[in-house]
């Protein structure tokens, strides 16, 4: 197994912290980089506990400078390049489109698909140059298939499977591979909240999404982030521009 370093976006809790789980038992070096210093913080201490190569640093990805900074920080700390970055980090709120406002566009745009760009800019640049990377964008199978209440989400996760795509095309040639994990609904504080602030019962959406699910049960972050580690891992060195859906068989295409 080759050792990478992983820059992993919103990694201090929920699915972000499951991947970067993943990836420091598979012995990767990870940078926990999120916007939540103090969470991000207690969660690299605890996965370095066992004597793992894991930092938290500080990352506002609706902005360049932070992400920029991030990044720096990262390598200096991991003591070497970017060889693989997640992008992770994302928010939502749930409510009927035409009950959103054209801040709340823009706010899911710049989280969700705007981020993965900054990010994506900051580092693949020195992958390209030294003709090795790997980039995991998370959408989610709401981008593959929609989702009530989730519509301007859906779009941006949506994007992000098409952006992913035309990168892997771009990088094919220089060593640099793409691809998209699309989680199905996965329990997570974020959903909660995001369920218990939509104005309907909490539980009863909760049922509704394991319902759907065929397994009868929503996702865990401990059920993505092996996803991840496999695109991380030699074996998947021949694995580019793919979608692949994490989600109990939600979406089978």
């Amino acid at each position: 197994m080759t050792t990478r370093t992983v820059f992993v976006t919103g990694a201090a809790q929920g699915i972000g912290r499951g991947i970067a789980t993943s990836l420091v038992e598979a012995g990767h070096r990870v940078a926990i980089a999120d916007l939540n210093t103090e969470v991000a913080q207690a969660t690299a201490a605890e996965l370095g506990a066992s004597g793992a190569h894991v930092i938290a640093v500080h990352c506002d990805i609706t902005s360049t400078a932070s992400v920029r900074s991030a990044v720096e920080q990262a390598q200096d700390q991991l003591a070497g390049p970017i060889d693989m970055v997640v992008n992770n980090a994302g928010w939502d709120n749930f409510m009927p489109f035409l009950a959103t406002s054209e801040d709340f566009w823009d706010k899911i745009l710049d989280i969700n698909f705007k981020g993965a760009l900054r990010v994506i800019q900051a580092t693949v640049p020195g992958m390209v140059e030294r003709g090795f990377g790997r980039v995991v964008n998370i959408g989610s199978d709401a981008g593959r298939v929609g989702s009530s209440l989730e519509a301007v989400y859906s779009g941006a996760k949506g994007g992000i499977i098409a952006f992913t795509k035309t990168l892997a095309r771009e990088g094919a040639t220089k060593g640099v591979t793409c691809n998209t994990i699309c989680p199905g609904p996965t329990d997570t504080p974020a959903l909660r909240t995001f369920t218990e602030g939509s104005g309907q019962d909490a539980e009863k959406v909760l049922a509704g999404m394991t319902r759907a699910v065929p397994m009868k049960r929503l996702g865990t972050p401990a059920d993505i982030g092996p996803a991840v580690a496999f695109l991380a891992s030699d074996g998947a060195a021949f694995i580019t521009g793919q979608t692949l859906s994490v989600s109990g068989g939600l979406t089978m295409a």
